[in-house]
């Protein structure tokens, strides 16, 4: 059986990205070395670092989608866009029925990272 450890996003400007993220979970890197970060997020990490084939930003963000909960997706989308991320879908419920509410945000490299409220 598999069980989730990292993230590891590559990036062209990795300082540039760790500095967002590190706004975005409120709290430094658990660690840094060799240009690069990670963060204790959950029970795994997300991981930036340099990668020489990697340049700009990224041309299909919807591919892949990091996804963090939160039990305040209004709150936390507000705080995250005034941060510098761009919008893509404001707060909203993905099923008519459905209590859950997602929002999406891209990052300063173009990736998409989706709020939700907890799967239950």
């Amino acid at each position: 059986m598999l069980s989730f450890d990292s993230l590891l996003i590559f990036s062209e400007k990795p300082e540039k990205l760790s500095e967002f993220y590190e706004k975005v979970f409120q709290s430094k890197p658990g660690w840094s070395e060799g240009g690069f970060t990670g963060f204790k997020v959950g029970s795994g990490y997300v991981m930036v670092g340099p990668h020489d084939k990697v340049k700009g930003k990224n041309k299909n963000p919807e591919r892949i989608i990091f996804n963090f909960s939160t039990k305040n997706v209004h709150k936390e989308f507000d705080r995250i866009k005034k941060l510098g991320a761009k919008e893509i879908a404001k707060p909203y419920h993905p099923m008519e029925a459905s209590e859950m509410w997602l929002a999406t945000l891209e990052d300063p490299d173009g990736n998409y990272l989706q709020l939700g409220t907890p799967m239950e």
